[in-house]
């Protein structure tokens, strides 16, 4: 098939110079103190990139290095893992396909698998190309035989055997099309059935729909020895190097990398302040196709839409284990913002500060020092604990170190904060045990995102109750 190339006409070619800010935008040295004080000051990143762009033109603000050790600044060249925002590159090729007439967004996904393979249903209904792209297959986050043998590359052993044998087996316990909820699985399965589909892998697929004709020549998952070069290495929320995550069965929904250059390239395409063959294709995907359910923001396709003080945000986050992501922009105004760091902890409000400046920055704090403690503290802890009512979390000891695993996913190691509370290194993840007035252990909190879960610790009778604490 031949790839259609996009020409920048001279207007929209300035569009990508350098822009002056206005008066009421952030200034660079703003945008540079913000970076700053993310780095040095709370140590939550060794280096970001943000990335501006609007009908003047574009603008790069870095702080920070590509690694410990390397004193190579950042800039707008330099490659991060994107995670989750690879999916509205998943979501993009599928619509650029209905665009097409190659596809229907309502063509069940069962006619483009092998016959082998049971696609699971529900009540009748089937599983569609728009369920994927929409969160609403009832499919879960993840599959349950991804058990990594190296948590810190999870999906690099992972086989699209294993992947059909998932769905071969599987019944869905949520109705199909109701109300979203997010599935990586669901757009890995996307991502795999476009490139089946074509009849190319999935990498071919997006450099020949999308970063080619978009001139994002490093926006790939196959690295160029020169590309590595530029990669910033990735570390853990407490800054520990962590290697980057390989994605051969299920790169649909994770495995590109990108630039800040590439990025606003991107946005210009989304905002059609660049010309572009895809503009159509990207305006299907930012049409709200599913209303907030609570825990979700409304849903285009691949896209979360949400309101922010009057101002609507079309945009995506993602992240692996040693990288931050943030896509966002205004279609109104015409504005974007990329922000990308490398180390997993949040920079989501960065990206909707410079896009919505009503919005504060997060409140930050000071990472603690793991301490230590006498493991057989940590035998009072071991057990079973209910986080819902299909998901569990095991607590465990071997000799000085503990771990704990949930449901579906690989064990991870914690270290102490104190006698009560642990950290994972790997994510930003806290465990506190909580005891009852005869002080036995009778629950869990895990933090995660800002959000702390109660998980109450099995009996042989079953748990007491379980649920949810905002902090």
């Amino acid at each position: 098939m031949m790839i259609r190339l996009l020409m920048l006409s001279p207007v929209a070619a300035l569009v990508l110079g350098a822009c002056m800010p206005k008066p009421d935008d952030p200034d660079e040295a703003e945008i540079r103190e913000i970076l700053e004080e993310r780095v040095d000051q709370y140590q939550k990143s060794v280096g970001i990139v943000v990335g501006l762009i609007d009908e003047r033109g574009s603008r790069v603000v870095s702080y920070g290095k590509l690694a410990h050790g390397d004193s190579r600044p950042l800039d707008g060249n330099t490659l991060f893992e994107i995670g989750s925002v690879t999916k509205v590159f998943t979501t993009i090729l599928l619509a650029d396909s209905v665009e097409r007439g190659e596809l229907d967004l309502d063509d069940p996904i069962a006619k483009f698998l092998p016959g082998s393979v049971r696609v699971p249903a529900k009540d009748g209904k089937e599983i569609t190309l728009r369920h994927l792209a929409t969160h609403t297959s009832g499919l879960p986050r993840i599959p349950d035989n991804l058990v990594a043998a190296d948590p810190t590359n999870p999906y690099a052993e992972y086989t699209v055997d294993q992947l059909y044998t998932f769905l071969s087996g599987y019944e869905l316990t949520r109705e199909i099309g109701a109300v979203p909820v997010y599935s990586n699985l669901g757009v890995d399965l996307l991502g795999h059935v476009l490139a089946l589909h074509a009849g190319v892998d999935y990498e071919a697929l997006v450099s020949s729909r999308i970063t080619q004709p978009l001139d994002m020549r490093d926006t790939v998952i196959t690295r160029t020895p020169e590309q590595k070069e530029r990669t910033a290495q990735g570390h853990s929320w407490r800054l520990t190097p962590v290697p980057n995550w390989d994605f051969p069965a299920l790169p649909g929904s994770g495995a590109l990398l990108s630039t800040v250059n590439d990025l606003l390239k991107f946005l210009a395409a989304n905002l059609g302040l660049a010309e572009s063959p895809l503009l159509h294709a990207m305006r299907m995907t930012h049409s709200v196709r599913f209303e907030s359910n609570g825990d979700m923001a409304p849903m285009g396709l691949g896209w979360g839409i949400s309101n922010h003080q009057g101002t609507e945000i079309i945009g995506h986050s993602g992240g692996t284990g040693g990288y931050r992501s943030f896509i966002g922009f205004n279609k109104e105004k015409r504005t974007g913002v990329a922000v990308l760091s490398d180390s997993a902890n949040d920079i989501d409000d960065i990206g909707v500060n410079l896009l919505v400046p009503q919005i504060d920055l997060a409140e930050l704090e000071l990472s603690k020092p793991a301490v230590n403690i006498d493991p057989t503290i940590f035998d009072s802890y071991i057990g079973r604990y209910q986080l819902a009512p299909e998901i569990f979390i095991s607590v465990s000891r071997e000799g000085e170190r503990f771990y704990v695993q949930g449901t579906g996913q690989s064990r991870a190691e914690i270290y102490p904060e104190s006698e009560t509370t642990f950290f994972a290194a790997v994510v930003e993840e806290k465990v506190r045990f909580v005891r009852d007035d005869t002080g036995a252990v009778d629950h869990l909190i895990l933090h995660q995102r800002g959000l702390d879960q109660k998980a109450m610790r099995m009996r042989d009778d079953g748990p007491i109750e379980f649920g949810l604490e905002n902090r």
